[in-house]
């Protein structure tokens, strides 16, 4: 926020930010609990793929590398309320065809209702074909596929921990399969295939090949990747997968609702429409704004809204957790930062803070309900997603899918029916980066001036 003394950190942002742990290139984040055990299942009623032992090999480097255990097996039989009870999730490499019984299907069920985690590889999508919750689970069914060869996948969420490492076009080799249906109207689409880019695409320019989606109580994550041998030493693909583990066991937090309807404000490309107000500025790196010196605010100029929902994501640079920023909403149109201030309303960002100041709080008017942020937010150096829903003078806020605020504005000084949005450099010592900023607007969103 605007100058105000630094507040002693909360014991709940202390012991968060305490047990982060280091990741490769001084970012961090949480470690995985002594409890997260991973079971690889690979049986095969139907084609078998030679990446399978590749596949598992990876998967047990990755536990070892991130500090969660992982178990491998072809026996269905493992598929019981106590064997399953041992596991945080249970990743489907390849199989193929119908591999549980009637009883393991049920007690699969159970796992997942339980709040067990899914994840998916490749053939996992050619399994089970007559089991109705195990396709809803994976997402989609298998319908064919072209040769090996490569395309170009379109990375459409850049925040969550499968997908943020990729650059907004991921170029790959494998076997791109085409599905019996489209995913994206019950599940969060993670990347799709530019079918232009390659032959025997069959799903009309819109191919989703990675998403997530929370289902029956437990969380699902699915890839197409992983056909050939050469996608489990590939890095990026690897990378790709832990990210999908990570989350299916609850050790990373991200927004997997279905997306549908938004369009961007700033799509990585161009700050068009935006104009920085006071001092400071963004910098445009790897289709992300890095705020930089202060106190000011890039805000959107080309127009203002109503009623609408406005995503985006943000992540702390410090590994101290005590970065600042906000997003401002319901301003009216100025160049002076102070404006927003005290015109509109913030929606902090800093985990340090007091809890009326602090992450998802609106900035010295409510706190966030903070059990809910702290079990939603991930640690600096990953990437968080936000959602502020505003409907009339309510306003909702969500971090990676979780309600954490609700507010309702009753200030006649102020109003949140129509205005502008920004977000704010904080200063020299602040570095917070902003991706995907998109907004979809309802029916009785404002067309005209204020």
């Amino acid at each position: 926020m605007y100058p105000v003394a630094r507040l002693a950190t909360t014991a709940a942002a202390a012991a968060t930010l305490l047990a982060t742990m280091a990741l490769p290139g001084g970012t961090t984040r949480a470690p995985e609990r002594d409890e997260h055990r991973v079971l690889v299942f690979s049986k095969t009623a139907g084609f078998r793929h030679d990446s399978i032992p590749d596949g598992i090999t990876a998967v047990k480097a990755l536990g070892r590398q991130h500090g969660f255990t992982v178990d491998a097996t072809e026996d269905a039989a493992a598929f019981n309320d106590k064997r399953l009870s041992r596991y945080t999730a249970v990743v489907f490499l390849s199989t193929t065809g119908d591999v549980l019984g009637t009883a393991q299907q049920q007690a699969f069920e159970r796992y997942i209702a339980r709040g067990g985690g899914y994840v998916g590889v490749h053939a996992a999508a050619d399994t089970e074909y007559d089991w109705p919750f195990y396709g809803e689970l994976a997402g989609a069914y298998f319908q064919s596929h072209p040769a090996v060869q490569p395309a170009t996948v379109r990375v459409e969420d850049r925040a969550h921990p499968a997908s943020a490492h990729l650059a907004a076009a991921w170029s790959r080799t494998d076997e791109w399969y085409n599905y019996r249906s489209n995913p994206r109207t019950r599940a969060h689409v993670l990347a799709a295939l530019d079918e232009s880019t390659y032959s025997g695409g069959t799903m009309r320019g819109d191919h989703p090949i990675a998403w997530c989606q929370e289902s029956r109580g437990g969380r699902a994550f699915y890839t197409g990747g992983g056909h050939t041998r050469q996608s489990f030493a590939d890095p990026a693909f690897r990378t790709h997968l832990l990210g999908g583990i990570r989350w299916a066991t609850g050790a990373a937090q991200a927004d997997c609702r279905p997306e549908n309807g938004y369009r961007p404000l700033f799509d990585g490309t161009s700050t068009r429409g935006w104009h920085q107000a006071g001092p400071g500025s963004f910098t445009l790196e790897d289709g992300t704004l890095i705020s930089s010196g202060g106190m000011g605010m890039l805000w959107y100029a080309a127009r203002e809204f109503g009623s609408y929902s406005l995503k985006l994501d943000w992540k702390m640079s410090g590994a101290d957790g005590d970065d600042n920023s906000g997003v401002f909403l319901g301003f009216p149109p100025s160049d002076d930062p102070w404006s927003a201030v005290n015109n509109g309303y913030e929606i902090q960002i800093d985990a340090t803070d007091a809890p009326d100041r602090t992450t998802g709080s609106v900035y010295g008017f409510q706190a966030a309900d903070i059990a809910a942020r702290d079990a939603a937010l991930n640690p600096p150096g990953e990437w968080n997603t936000c959602e502020l829903r505003v409907e009339g003078e309510r306003l909702r806020v969500y971090l990676n899918g979780r309600q954490i605020n609700d507010f309702t504005n009753t200030d006649p000084a102020r109003s949140l029916r129509q205005g502008h949005i920004g977000i704010q450099n904080h200063g020299d010592e602040d570095r917070i980066s902003f991706r995907n900023i998109r907004v979809k607007e309802y029916e009785t969103a404002a067309k005209g001036g204020r």
